[in-house]
Parts: structure tokens; C-alpha cells; sequence
């Protein structure tokens, strides 16, 4: 480190608390990291301190910082063609397309392109309401989906709360999670059980013919990694097919790579109507995001125009880095990594660390897309930091934060959650010096525990 690069640092921080304006925060409490650059796993600051970014940002940088292909991409692509209009036929886009219809399932081969997830969200549930004429969408109150009107609207975390003014047409429910189990279920196969029951019940009492689509992050992401039980999905698949209703799958978070294959819906083998993507389609490298369209929505508006569109659909910076990022995730086995991490290296090592943690609730997790739940009772499951706390409240989650930081690793939390989302490119020796530097770190939440 210089002297320069700490006043840079410095200098960087102050403009920032001058003009910027950040996301869901409250603008006077903020403190933020200045980062120089990055790296696969990691990122740096301008004092040189490296930190092993067990993130992945917003859990979009999937096959790391910077990998060189994806950087070489987005060069060539700047120096050849930097922007054109939607309506033209462009190789970016049209090669981003095609690659990413080749991962879907059979009869899903038409991509509509948007700026990033929540835009993409928007516009297919206008999608499933154009296409069945109807105007409900049933979404989790587990979930989060985005903050445009629709987006913010169907999601159940209290984001939604102070935007949940004047827009009719969502429902939420309660999806499957056996550790906090809304169906007194004790077992994977009563949750799934009961979950689809009441699945099946609040279709019933809303009107199935009312419903246009049911929206769902396949393994819910930021609203606590819940994976869904064997057979939850095709129960999924099954009651849209019984009403007609349309299954948009949510893949923004759990695409591409993150939960050990392509799309998180693989491993379960059941077939969406639309899938929204984004994030690890190109690792954020650029803004991009999606909805692949099953045939028979295609249909419905191949005479009939669409209603929608956006300025930098299919922007050939974005889709060149896909592009890219997909090629890369192929020829390095990326997808297999991540999996392979998760089985051998992440899902054995979290468990291990609950064995010698009280605070540690559960373990729940695949690929590289992992939560630790922490509690302040064992036995009651308490949470650790009350629903939605703030201030004083989620002091346990904010000590746990700078412990992880102290020590080199950039953590992410939710509410009583410890998130495990390292780039699926991350090393097993990067993920085994995370878990260690975790294991020091959990000491702060066990503090909290009641003890017998």
C-alpha cells in the first residue's frame, strides 16, 4: 500500500458520501468499503487488504471477478459494435439466445431479453397474463423478486412492505421449510405434503380462473436458501397444469451454475412455463437479464404484438459477456465445480461447524448456495436477531459481519442468516480457508445462546 492509494481510497469514500444515493439502506449510517479491484475470489482495497469474497457481490459474480474470457469478450464487443437498437438482428444477441435456449428444457426456445431480474420478472407476468387472460399472480411470502412494481409486489420479505400500495393481483402463500415448518410437518415428506395442499387450497379460494401465473424462486434465494423437498416441484407442475395457470420459475439467483447445474429446476427434472434469469448468466459483468419462453406463450404473440420492450434489450456489451461466461462455464467444467464443491467441500464443512456452534440452527444448502441459520435457543429455534431487525436489534448479525471482515472474508446475511455463496469458480483450499475463518467467527453468535 501507498500513501496514494489510501488517499485514492479515501477520496473515493468521500465523493460517495457526497452524491450517492444507495439502495435499501439508510443513507446517514453508511460506511462503505472502497474497492480497487478484484480477482476470481477475491477483492481488494486501496489499503491492500484482500478479502475472500464468500458473497459473490449480490451472489451474481458466479464464475468469479474478472475471468479473462468474459473481459476479452466484452473488449472485442466494445470495439466492434457498442450499442444498437432492440429491433435489429445482432450476433451478440442472437449467439446469447441460442446458448441459453440450448440449456432450457425442450420446447422452451425463445429468449426475451431485459436489463437485469427484476425488469425481467416485470415482464413475464405481463407474459402470463396476456397469455391466459387472466390477472392473479401467486407468489411466497418467503421470497424476494426484484424492485420493480410487480417485482416488489410479489415479493414476501418485508421489502415489499412500504411499496405495497395501490397494485391488485397478488396472493402469497407459504411454501415448504421444514425448519420453521407453517404445517407443523416433522418430516421432508410431510412438508412437501402439506405445502402442496395449501398450494392447492389458496388456488381454490382465489379462482383458478383468476390466476395468470405462480411465481417461484426455485430454491429460494435471499429469504433464507430453501431448497424444496423432493416432489414440491412437480406438485408445482402439476397444479398449474390441472388450472392452466402458468409456472414462472425464478432463476435469477439460482441460475446458471449456482446450485450445481445449469438451472436449480435440473435437479428435479420438472418444466417451467417461463424462466427468469440474470446474475450468473454473465456474472454481472455487465447488466443482463432474461425470460425464456415455453412454445406455447410464444404463440400467443406471434400474431399479436407483444406488450413491452426496453431500450437496451439484448445489448451486445451484456450478451457478448454471456456469451462468454457460458462458453467458459462449459469448457472449465464450471457447473461440475460448483457441485462437486458443494457435495465435498461446503455442505460437509457448514455441517461440521454446526456440530460445534450452538448458535448454529440448521445447515441447508447445494452447489455453492448455502445458509447457516442462527438461533439464540437450540431448543426452541429462536432466531437469533428478531424478523426484519435493524439498529441495536441485529447487533449479533452486524458483530458476526465484522468478525468475518477483521479477518479477511466478506460475508453476506439476512435477517438471523449467514449466507455461504462464494463464486462457483472459488478453490476447495479458498473454501476450506472461509470455513476456517467462519469457524472463529461463529464464536461471536454463540455468545448470544442461552445456555441449559
Amino acid at each position: 500500500m501507498t500513501d496514494a492509494a489510501a488517499l485514492e481510497g479515501e477520496r473515493v469514500v468521500a465523493l460517495d458520501r457526497a452524491h450517492v444515493f444507495h439502495s435499501w439502506s439508510a443513507q446517514g449510517a453508511l460506511d462503505p468499503l472502497p474497492i480497487a479491484g478484484a480477482e476470481g475470489s477475491w477483492i481488494w482495497d486501496y489499503r491492500g487488504n484482500r478479502y475472500l469474497d464468500f458473497s459473490s457481490q449480490l451472489v451474481n459474480t458466479n464464475i468469479g471477478h474478472q475471468h479473462p474470457a468474459v473481459v476479452r469478450a466484452i473488449q472485442r464487443q466494445a470495439g466492434r459494435l457498442c450499442t444498437i437498437a432492440p429491433h435489429h438482428a445482432n450476433e451478440a444477441r442472437s449467439d446469447a439466445a441460442s446458448r441459453i435456449a440450448a440449456l432450457a428444457p425442450a420446447g422452451l426456445d425463445h429468449v426475451f431479453f431485459t436489463n437485469g431480474g427484476a425488469d425481467a420478472i416485470e415482464n413475464a407476468i405481463r407474459m402470463a397474463r396476456v397469455h391466459t387472460g387472466r390477472q392473479k399472480v401467486v407468489s411466497l411470502y418467503r421470497s424476494y423478486h426484484g424492485n420493480t412494481t410487480s417485482a416488489i409486489v410479489a415479493t414476501g420479505d418485508p421489502r415489499r412492505w412500504p411499496n405495497d400500495v395501490g397494485v391488485a393481483g397478488h396472493v402469497h402463500a407459504f411454501g415448504p421449510y421444514l425448519y420453521r415448518s407453517a404445517f407443523s410437518a416433522t418430516t421432508e415428506a410431510e412438508e412437501c405434503e402439506r405445502a402442496l395442499a395449501h398450494l392447492r387450497q389458496v388456488i381454490e379460494l382465489e379462482g383458478p380462473s383468476t390466476i395468470a401465473a405462480l411465481l417461484l424462486e426455485t430454491v429460494v434465494g435471499t429469504a433464507g436458501i430453501l431448497v424444496p423437498p423432493d416432489g414440491y416441484l412437480q406438485g408445482v407442475r402439476d397444479l398449474c397444469d390441472e388450472h392452466g395457470v402458468m409456472w414462472i420459475a425464478d432463476e435469477v439467483m439460482c441460475g446458471f451454475g449456482r446450485t450445481g447445474a445449469w438451472f436449480a429446476f435440473d435437479h428435479w427434472g420438472a418444466t417451467p412455463d417461463l424462466i427468469v434469469f440474470a446474475k450468473g448468466v454473465n456474472s454481472g459483468y455487465v447488466p443482463l437479464g432474461g425470460v425464456v419462453l415455453s412454445d406455447a406463450i410464444y404463440e400467443t404473440f406471434r400474431t399479436r404484438p407483444f406488450p413491452g420492450g426496453l431500450t437496451y434489450s439484448g445489448h451486445p456489451l451484456a450478451c457478448a459477456a454471456a456469451v462468454a461466461t457460458i462458453d467458459a462455464m462449459r469448457d472449465e467444467g464450471i457447473v461440475d465445480h460448483a457441485r462437486r464443491l458443494g457435495d465435498e467441500v461446503l455442505g460437509p464443512g457448514l455441517r461440521d461447524l454446526a456440530t460445534r456452534h450452538p448458535s448454529v440452527g440448521e445447515v441447508r444448502g447445494l452447489g455453492t448456495f448455502w445458509a447457516l441459520e442462527l438461533v439464540r435457543d437450540p431448543a426452541t429455534r429462536e432466531m437469533l436477531v428478531p424478523y426484519n431487525a435493524s439498529g441495536a436489534a441485529n447487533a449479533p448479525m452486524a458483530e458476526l459481519v465484522e468478525a468475518c471482515k477483521a479477518q479477511g472474508l466478506i460475508p453476506l446475511t439476512n435477517f438471523n442468516r449467514l449466507h455461504v455463496v462464494p463464486p462457483c469458480t472459488v478453490t476447495a483450499a479458498e473454501a476450506e480457508k472461509g470455513l476456517a475463518i467462519l469457524d472463529d467467527a461463529l464464536a461471536t453468535t454463540d455468545a448470544y445462546v442461552r445456555r441449559p
